[in-house]
């Protein structure tokens, strides 16, 4: 005599077993992809490169001196989620010659870099910042604007 309690109960088994790993195969897979869509929103970003040479006129350390102030005061929180990155890159030192390449750099240059869904855009601020850069109230009212015109694209 076959025992049908037992069946039952071993296919009610089955069953709960097959439940579960269904349910725990899509939590993972959901949480899965929304760190994917996480990681790639904090991939979008503005990074804020300040080119310079070895040999700096007072007109070049200004424009690094005021894109500093106006990251540091108005876009703090950007810099802190990483929102907005910040560099200063030396031209002149090997270790920088890939990225001075990218931008076309060979001297004081301000680029932004903005970067959505892993595309970049480049924005070349290099005629404006010679031209107020050593007007810091306009340089930073500008850049300020700027910036802000690309963060509402992120």
């Amino acid at each position: 005599m076959i025992h049908f309690k037992k069946i039952i109960k071993m296919k009610n088994l089955k069953i709960l077993s097959g439940l579960l790993l269904s349910l725990l195969f899509f939590s993972h897979h959901a949480q899965a992809q929304s760190s994917s869509k996480t990681e790639k929103a904090s991939k979008n970003k503005i990074e804020v490169l300040n080119f310079h040479s070895t040999h700096r006129c007072m007109t070049c350390n200004a424009i690094e001196a005021n894109t500093k102030y106006t990251l540091e005061t108005y876009f703090e929180e950007n810099l802190k989620n990483g929102s907005i990155t910040q560099q200063t890159i030396n031209v002149d030192e090997e270790k920088n010659e890939q990225i001075a390449e990218k931008f076309e750099a060979s001297g004081t240059s301000l680029f932004l870099n903005i970067i959505v869904n892993g595309k970049e855009k480049q924005i070349n601020l290099t005629n404006f910042a010679f031209t107020k850069g050593r007007d810091k109230e306009a340089f930073s009212e500008d850049l300020k604007g700027e910036i802000a015109k690309w963060l509402k694209k992120l």
